[in-house]
């Protein structure tokens, strides 16, 4: 019996793959091996199982750039955030669920547009507010001397994540790669004073 679980997944794999317009119930059902009435034993409609989707995704999503920010805890603070964004870039085009979110962050499709966008500056605004306390701490404890406000500095480096993975959701990864490796230098030194050494 095709769980819950069971068709968040394909439906996952659909609308990475397709978008939300060229995603349908029945190739979702097909996929599960069910017949499509049956998708409604546990989503009243297509949009209901997509924004189901969305939050799972947004949690998951979530949940992996916080693990990365602990596993790499001992490498200095520049190179973490330079390599958190190489990490997006490589799960990006490994992983339909990451291709997914940013998808939507980027290109939220009309009909939930009302809906998505909430969940997307939610989002933003959360992982903004971590990386906020993580420079307080930085510059609390004297390894980090910024020339501007970490407010400033956390804004600064959202605006770098979505400047260089525009071009992955244009399908140009090398383009990517090279934004990335051009822009990250520039900002770090344009909101640093010393650079930092833990």
């Amino acid at each position: 019996m095709t769980t819950k679980r069971q068709l968040l997944t394909i439906a996952l794999s659909q609308f990475a793959q397709h978008g939300y317009e060229g995603t349908s119930l029945a190739d979702i059902a097909s996929e599960a091996g069910i017949k499509k009435p049956s998708i409604y034993a546990h989503f009243k409609s297509k949009e209901d199982l997509f924004l189901n989707v969305l939050r799972q995704t947004f949690r998951e999503f979530k949940r992996r750039i916080i693990r990365y920010m602990i596993h790499h805890v001992d490498i200095p603070l520049q190179d973490r955030l330079y390599q958190l964004i190489a990490f997006l870039q490589q799960q990006y085009s490994d992983d339909a669920m990451i291709k997914f979110v940013m998808r939507m962050c980027f290109f939220p499709h009309s009909a939930s547009e009302k809906e998505i966008i909430p969940l997307v500056y939610a989002l933003i605004d959360d992982l903004e507010a971590r990386l906020l306390r993580l420079l307080d701490v930085h510059v609390d404890q004297h390894h980090l001397q910024l020339v501007v406000s970490t407010t400033e500095a956390a804004k600064g480096y959202m605006t770098v994540v979505d400047g260089v993975m525009i071009d992955m959701l244009y399908s140009e990864p090398s383009r990517s790669v090279q934004r990335l490796n051009v822009i990250f230098p520039i900002y770090w030194r344009g909101i640093t004073l010393t650079a930092t050494t833990t």
